[in-house]
């Protein structure tokens, strides 16, 4: 481990069943288990994530607590840098977009009590629907809030590539998302039947809407469709699944706290979504050998669906497109399972974690390295004079110009 990030800081609003959220808990735990110290410094320390924790990583919940609110992510920053002032990391983590609001507090600390800071993107910074002008206020707060990072992470290229435009300066690398684990290599045949399943909070921007309409649209009454999740919008969608005539062939059991179970009793996957970050039941359902029918809402889609019957891919909003995708999937002989899994293999946890922590150590060299140049630069101008009874080169008086900047 050398010099490296021997301690790390993630910084969690709470503990919900959110994307960011489960795959911070995922890298935290194996980043203990290789060998790093690891804490979540929570806002609240409530979630059902709680018990996917490993012992060996610490939780600390802010003083007081703070629930989500207006302002709370502003306050989070606030408490996360204290903590991180009294308490040294070598590297702060802040996970996902909805965490971008806690790292003005962290540049605002002093230089001595500033750790390395790393920001996953883990949302497109240009969502459909967002027009070009409200795109340039959210380009300029998106640039003030990563005034002080030293290192950002996306999840795709595209995202890499529209990251490095909108922040102005070229720190951005992808990393995969460790969706998968390691020794998550099973999977089942095919099934004989035609379960679609859909899964995620029943809430407007999943747009599951779009999933009844579209099944009903197939008109095959072999054909079942189960949505897996719980939220605000079940009546709604019990009510629409009554008035479309397809009840009778909908379930909605509530929320499961796996989804690949049901994976492996489906034989399509649909994500019907208004807009996703670097959407991970994409790659579960590949990973399980099932192929995926998704709007164009996500990276993940353009990426990896419409080679080798891995799936098809719809407009956003688009109803027609999304059965037809349906029909051909469900119509088509079922894809190879092993080769979906292997068009995968690239987002195990292992692997991916291990890069994380390359990232990491090196920004903490990188630092340690600045830390040795703002020392030295001041004097050495000076103590060229003394040694050489002449005034010091140019050249050091450019190292002390840069010191200057950077102090």
């Amino acid at each position: 481990m050398g010099d490296g990030a021997r301690t790390i800081v993630i910084v969690l609003h709470d503990l919900p069943l959110g994307g960011s959220e489960r795959i911070a808990v995922r890298l935290a735990n194996r980043w203990a288990a290789m060998g790093r110290k690891v804490t979540l410094f929570c806002g609240l320390r409530e979630g059902p994530l709680t018990p996917l924790i490993d012992a060996q990583v610490q939780v600390v919940e802010a003083d007081p607590p703070l629930p989500r609110g207006p302002g709370s992510r502003k306050a989070l920053g606030r408490a996360a840098a204290a903590y991180v002032a009294q308490h040294r990391p070598d590297i702060l983590f802040a996970p996902g977009n909805y965490h971008w609001p806690i790292l003005p507090a962290i540049d605002a600390l002093p230089a001595e009590h500033k750790p390395g800071v790393v920001a996953q993107i883990g949302t497109p910074l240009y969502r459909h629907g967002r027009g070009a002008l409200a795109q340039i206020p959210y380009n300029l707060r998106t640039r003030r809030q990563f005034r002080g990072v030293d290192q950002a992470i996306s999840l795709s290229d595209s995202m890499t590539e529209d990251a490095n435009r909108v922040l102005g300066r070229r720190i951005t690398q992808r990393i995969a998302l460790p969706a998968l684990d390691d020794d998550d290599h099973a999977f089942t045949p095919p099934p004989e039947g035609k379960l679609i399943l859909a899964a995620g909070r029943l809430v407007a921007e999943k747009g599951f809407d779009l999933a009844l309409r579209a099944f009903a649209r197939l008109d095959d009454p072999d054909a079942r469709l189960v949505i897996v999740g719980e939220g605000e919008r079940r009546a709604e969608l019990e009510a629409l699944a009554v008035e479309l005539g397809v009840a009778e062939r909908v379930s909605l059991p509530g929320y499961v706290p796996d989804v690949r179970p049901w994976l492996e009793r489906a034989r399509t996957f649909l994500l019907t979504s208004w807009y996703e970050g670097y959407a991970a039941v994409i790659v579960e359902a590949l990973g399980a050998g099932r192929p995926v029918v998704s709007t164009d809402c996500t990276p993940a889609a353009r990426e990896l669906l419409g080679d080798d019957g891995a799936g098809r891919v719809a407009a956003i909003g688009d109803v027609e497109g999304l059965a037809e995708g349906l029909r051909q999937v469900l119509n088509a002989p079922p894809p190879d399972p092993a080769a979906l899994a292997r068009s995968v293999a690239g987002y195990r946890i292992g692997p991916i974690a291990e890069a994380y922590l390359q990232v990491f150590d090196a920004v903490v060299a990188r630092q340690a390295g600045s830390v040795a140049i703002k020392r030295f630069a001041p004097f050495s101008g000076r103590a060229f004079s003394i040694l050489a009874g002449r005034p010091a080169p140019a050249s050091a008086a450019r190292l002390r110009s840069a010191w200057r900047r950077s102090a």
